[in-house]
């Protein structure tokens, strides 16, 4: 049993978005036992005097690719010090579980530019199994979606073609195990292969399960660019269609040609709401800059197969070309329907250590340098790194970021690669910037419900009612900062810098940050659906 731990004298933040007040926090075996005016706590335990500093509820990372940094970096300092205490893995349609023997390592030669490759035993292949290894002690707590991805490659293989309705119900069966393991509903990765194959009637089909089980879904959907109402609108769609939650993955309106145009999604989630009572949650990043890896804006035809047969492909001088040509002047599928402007691709991370010469610069600089068209510099450097680069889209549009973290429905998605060597600072920034610079300096939200949307609203879109809020009984996930000054120092020149003025961060009752260093604890557990 743990002993008994008091938070003394804190402005408490309660998650509600109700006001603030003074109180004396009470922990006990890992929970919130007490909540008592400030000063008037009892006890022979552990006082710590917050006085000048807030208390909230461990912030929920609700979209995060920290995957594999969970069990390969004991630290995992880009998250805990940021005072996340649960992420929600499984992402965008490809993850690590389910996997068959077939499918494991082409899936991790893949999202290589995601997670990165550590030495582990890769030896699991069930969402329980992974889940078990979460439990044995993790950095943060952390929550599960099946991959769309990953069912399909495992049934259907990298193939463009639609599925049989026996494929349909051995995926069914595949969606239905991992909600039985505790997955939380089922995450689809719609402009990433071969998640992308999949229409619009077969992922309602594979949320049957889902919706059985009381999940929701949650979309990385077909086109951010060219068709971006029409791609939200169909994930309202489908999840009406399936009679399930949606969650909208790092839901942002990108590109220039998108400028103001974010008011256009939040009024077809708000109408989806009011007229068929649809439940609709989205996240989002504080940053203009999206980023995935390098190879995801090639046409779809040309990432069929998998790996070696896309490097075939780049290869061949013919096929390059005509790549390269529906890249810069028609708009690819993996580019979202917009002609690529090289200017805007920047390479975040290579594998092979010989080409970290790419790393920080954008593809148009890095052609001008070598003497040739950014084209073809791009195909070489796909070659080159086996597909395994990183990089940035510089195409957010700041008007629409703010408007859409101010909407009802907003929580908080790192969608955080902790991997290269100039990897995107949302990965150590996000929560603080929230907190910093649209709080305190611009003023978008008030403090109480900015907390909310990182805590509660979150919490309650997974189904949880011990997280998420400070109240007694709750478990004790808490974040202790100083509202004055907390701010996110991670840039994209330097993007591994943690932040300034997160004080504590409890995770289960535990510290993994005291007085803002971190501590060696892993009281991280995994958070299963129904398993409160």
């Amino acid at each position: 049993m743990q002993p008994e731990t008091v938070l003394a004298g804190g402005r408490v933040i309660d998650g509600s978005g109700g006001p603030s007040r003074l109180a004396d926090l009470v922990l006990r075996g890992g929970r919130i036992s007490h909540i008592v005016p400030a000063g008037s706590a009892r006890t022979t335990g552990n006082v710590i005097d917050v006085t000048g500093l807030a208390v909230s509820p461990g912030f929920v990372d609700m979209h995060a690719h920290s995957d594999l940094a969970l069990l390969a970096d004991p630290a995992h300092e880009a998250k805990v010090c940021q005072g996340v205490t649960l992420e929600v893995l499984g992402q965008d349609g490809l993850g690590y579980a389910p996997v068959t023997d077939e499918t494991a390592e082409p899936i991790r030669e893949q999202i290589a530019a995601w997670n990165g490759t550590p030495e582990l035993d890769h030896s699991w292949r069930s969402v329980g199994e992974y889940l078990d290894l979460i439990d044995r002690g993790s950095p943060t707590n952390a929550a599960y979606l099946v991959p769309q991805g990953n069912v399909r490659m495992a049934v259907v293989g990298n193939d463009d073609r639609p599925a049989t309705e026996a494929e349909i119900e051995r995926m069914r069966a595949m969606v239905a195990r991992g909600m039985a393991d505790g997955a939380h509903g089922l995450s689809s990765g719609l402009t990433y292969t071969p998640g992308m194959y999949a229409d619009d009637d077969e992922i309602v089909a594979l949320l049957e399960p889902v919706r059985a089980a009381g999940g929701y879904y949650c979309p990385h959907h077909r086109n951010y660019g060219s068709r971006v109402v029409e791609s939200y609108q169909e994930c309202l769609d489908v999840a009406r269609r399936a009679h399930v939650p949606l969650h909208l993955a790092h839901c942002h309106v990108n590109f220039p040609q998108n400028r103001g145009r974010a008011p256009e999604v939040l009024d077809a989630i708000d109408e989806a709401t009011v007229r068929y009572g649809l439940d609709v949650t989205l996240d989002s990043y504080p940053y203009r800059a999206s980023a995935t890896y390098l190879g995801a804006p090639l046409p779809s035809w040309a990432q069929e197969g998998g790996t070696a047969a896309t490097l075939a492909r780049l290869r061949d001088p013919d096929t390059r070309a005509r790549v390269l040509r529906e890249i810069e002047t028609e708009g690819t599928d993996g580019n979202h329907g917009i002609p690529m402007d090289w200017t805007t691709l920047v390479v975040t991370g290579t594998a092979d250590p010989a080409l970290s010469w790419a790393v920080g610069s954008s593809i148009a600089d890095l052609a001008k340098k070598r003497g040739e068209e950014p084209g073809q510099t791009y195909a070489d450097l796909l070659v080159a790194d086996e597909l395994r680069s990183g990089c940035l889209l510089q195409v957010g549009n700041e008007e629409n970021i703010r408007a859409i973290m101010r909407h009802s429905a907003h929580t908080a998605g790192s969608d955080g690669i902790l991997v290269g060597d100039r990897p995107h600072p949302r990965g150590w920034g996000t929560f603080p910037r929230y907190l910093g610079h649209y709080v305190r300096e611009l003023g978008l939200l008030s403090l109480e419900e900015c907390v909310r949307h990182l805590t509660s609203r979150p919490a309650q879109r997974l189904g949880l009612t011990d997280r998420g809020t400070i109240q007694i009984g709750a478990v004790a996930d808490l974040v202790v900062f100083d509202p004055d000054t907390v701010d996110a120092r991670a840039t994209y020149e330097e993007p591994g810098r943690t932040p300034v003025g997160i004080e504590h961060v409890m995770i289960n009752g535990e510290f993994t940050v005291r007085e803002g260093r971190r501590t060696d604890r892993l009281p991280g557990r995994s958070v299963r659906r129904n398993a409160q």
